[in-house]
């Protein structure tokens, strides 16, 4: 029998076994698309569980960004289609999840930092798509 892999956008692994199988979104995801995304989270799981049905597996979506910010995300979509205190994790959650406490603030002072210093060139490259 063929061993399957989940084809997850991020796999993660603690250093007590977790797994943790990310399927990375946009800010807005299309309503329409969660019913989905809940079937690959699922999918995903029972993969890993075929191959080890002893393994620790966690299933996220993640949303690294936050438009609504700095109110929270609370995007009508996913209402009842996710557990979103287990199978979410949004902007400072995510990034901190995976860097540490304050991992999300120093990613958005680097792209502030870019930005300010690339900020000329930026403009002159949009100004050709200007009428």
């Amino acid at each position: 029998m063929p061993i399957l892999e989940p084809l997850a956008d991020l796999f993660v692994q603690d250093k007590l076994g977790t797994i943790y199988l990310f399927d990375l979104k946009t800010a807005k995801p299309n309503a329409s698309g969660f019913k989905d995304h809940k079937r690959t989270l699922l999918e995903w799981r029972a993969i890993t569980f075929a191959q080890n049905p002893q393994a620790d597996i966690k299933s996220l979506i993640a949303i690294p960004y936050n438009p609504y910010e700095p109110k929270p995300y609370e995007r009508w979509t996913m209402k009842g289609m996710l557990d979103l205190q287990k199978e979410l994790k949004v902007a400072n959650e995510f990034w901190d999840f995976l860097g540490g406490k304050g991992a999300y603030e120093d990613i958005l002072d680097c792209f502030e930092r870019v930005g300010i210093e690339l900020r000329p060139e930026i403009d002159g490259y949009f100004k050709k798509f200007k009428n």
